[in-house]
């Protein structure tokens, strides 16, 4: 038991307590999240906690719900019956929902997520399945129905999956939690989507942002605020390249965590805060750890640990940490750890961080020179199978088999396995991306490749109906960008309609510097008769002067019509 935090039980309920004047505060956390869904039900939790609040109404007191990665919170502020009726109420709608209100809260949330940003990290770290899942639109939300969002409740808001946390001076009274039997649920596969690490893709944002999975340790914790107090001064302070350098640390609470590092640029200072930044990190590599800049993280780690309110505001990791099976440490314990860390103990953090590092560049620039390994946006195979060629010319061929779907060009192959499907959209008007639990995908556009329809019904067969998501119809600049595009993040297909691209370019300059060399021939050959006839047409005694004027503007004229061309095709290829 924790020093300051204080274990009970609440009808059943494991109930962490912490002593505190003011406004009580009070939170009920449910092993459940994201990671836990499919790609094709993405959305399901989300729903089941906004369906649980709808009862709640307009209250003068605070409250709200989350859904994270591996847990949901329904947390409130009040006075004492404003807790218990708001936790009271919780429960009661988990086992009866309100149903009258799936469709409308459906809407909320694609209101909602219309607004979110999500971050690609995770998508190309886990792939399109577990935690790279938070990267991904709530695509399951619209196609569920009652009784898929009661089952869903009925096996994860269960009493034995859950935990009650409070803040207050006593324990209120009349509180009645009542919820299900279930089971404590175990934390979410943790997957990868990563050959070889460190990694590093490129996307359009102008930063530069990185992730690393570390051993979740105080020295870890440290790490991190020396690596954003680095970021600061170099990329800030001393380079002026960057607005904001930032670091952070998250618990994954199942052992390990994660540190984000991210540093803003404008388009001229890419180069150098990329730069920077990969230098900061190889400096803390090396062993390059300013004992100032421990003794100041720690400091400010003491002050928290220490201030009046640390163990409230502990409550909600410690509610997590239980469900995780990992009891909440002393308050005693911590600090000494904390005081025990040394540079040393730093410094074989950034090691391992090093090793599992995943960096996102900005759009155009690349990472190898520093040692990152390109995140694939190929598969390593093709399938074998029926193929088809597109309509457009130099665009990649599709080729349809009976385990899967490839987009192939140049050599290189997006590949889909049925088997590994984590997702197959389907569009009204015959399109389809199948996302593979890799994050790569395949768009299948039957109108540019001319499959017929008997192959597309074979495709759609062969995906487990549970991964099949019906999309509403699509707008025409929609269906545009849809072509050719890999899912939300990583391009699953972008490779090999970039290496199509890059050939089709190719021939296109290769037939440009034909045609300049065919028309700047005849063009030279051409003038040089109109300046021999200008020069020498004139002393022709049987030439009349204006039969010499007439044909000298005629032959400059055929000159001109051939030059033309050739003038047309430097432009173009400039344009290029």
């Amino acid at each position: 038991m924790s020093q300051g935090i204080h274990h009970t039980e609440v009808d059943g309920i494991p109930t962490l307590f912490a002593y505190a004047t003011g406004p009580m505060r009070a939170g009920l956390v449910f092993r459940v999240g994201v990671a836990d869904e499919t790609l094709a039900g993405a959305g399901i939790t989300h729903l089941v906690e906004h369906l649980a609040l709808y009862r709640q109404g307009l209250a003068d007191y605070h409250f709200n719900g989350a859904t994270k990665a591996a847990f949901t919170h329904f947390h409130v502020e009040g006075a004492e019956h404003e807790i218990v009726a708001y936790l009271d109420g919780v429960c009661i709608s988990l086992l009866d929902l309100p149903m009258e209100r799936l469709e409308t809260e459906k809407e909320i949330l694609r209101t909602e997520e219309a607004s979110r940003e999500p971050g690609q990290l995770p998508l190309w770290r886990y792939g399109a399945q577990g935690y790279g899942l938070v990267s991904y639109p709530e695509w399951g939300v619209r196609g569920l129905r009652p009784d898929d969002v009661r089952a869903w409740a009925g096996a994860w808001f269960t009493r034995d999956n859950a935990v009650l946390w409070i803040a207050g001076e006593r324990l209120p009274a009349g509180l009645s939690l009542k919820l299900p039997a279930g089971q404590r649920r175990p934390m979410p596969a943790v997957t990868s989507a990563l050959p070889t690490a460190p990694a590093y893709f490129s996307d359009g944002k102008g930063g530069v942002l990185l992730d690393a999975v570390v051993t979740d340790t105080t020295a870890a914790r440290l790490y991190a605020g020396v690596l954003e107090r680095e970021l600061s001064r170099s990329l800030r302070q001393e380079g002026g390249y960057s607005y904001t350098a930032a670091g952070d640390y998250t618990s994954r609470r199942d052992g390990f965590a994660t540190v984000t590092a991210f540093a803003d640029a404008l388009p001229a200072k890419q180069d150098a805060v990329l730069g920077g930044f990969v230098d900061v990190l190889a400096g803390l590599q090396a062993g390059r750890i300013a004992q100032a800049d421990l003794e100041a993280v720690r400091g400010r780690s003491d002050v928290r640990l220490t201030a009046s309110d640390a163990a409230v505001r502990r409550l909600p990791g410690a509610a997590e940490e239980l469900l995780a099976h990992r009891p909440p440490r002393g308050l005693d314990e911590l600090r000494a750890e904390l005081w025990a860390m040394t540079p040393q103990h730093v410094h074989a953090v950034a090691l391992e961080a090093a090793g599992t590092a995943l960096l996102q560049a900005p759009s155009g620039h690349r990472a190898d020179w520093a040692g990152y390994t390109a995140a694939p946006t190929t598969s390593s195979y093709a399938v074998t199978g029926t193929r088809f060629e597109a309509v457009r010319r130099d665009g990649p061929a599709m080729v349809v088999g009976g385990e899967g779907v490839s987009l192939t060009a140049g050599g290189e192959a997006a590949t889909v396995l049925y088997r590994a499907c984590a997702a197959l959209l389907s569009w009204p008007d015959g399109g389809r991306r199948l996302i593979g639990t890799d994050g790569l995908s395949v768009e299948v556009e039957p109108g540019e490749y001319g499959i017929d329809a008997h192959t597309m019904a074979t495709i759609d067969a062969a995906v487990h109906p549970s991964a099949v998501v019906q999309l509403p119809p699509r707008q025409r600049q929609q269906q545009q960008r849809q072509r050719g595009a890999a899912s939300a993040g990583q391009a699953g297909g972008s490779g090999v309609a970039q290496q199509a691209q890059r050939k089709a370019s190719a021939r296109r300059t290769g037939g440009q510097t034909a045609m300049l060399v065919i028309f700047g021939l005849l063009a030279g050959l051409w003038s040089l008769l109109a300046v021999s006839y200008t020069v020498f047409g004139a002393s022709d005694p049987e030439t009349s002067t204006g039969e010499w004027a007439a044909l000298t503007v005629f032959l400059w004229a055929i000159g001109a019509l051939l030059a033309w061309p050739a003038v047309r095709v430097v432009r173009s290829t400039r344009r290029g």
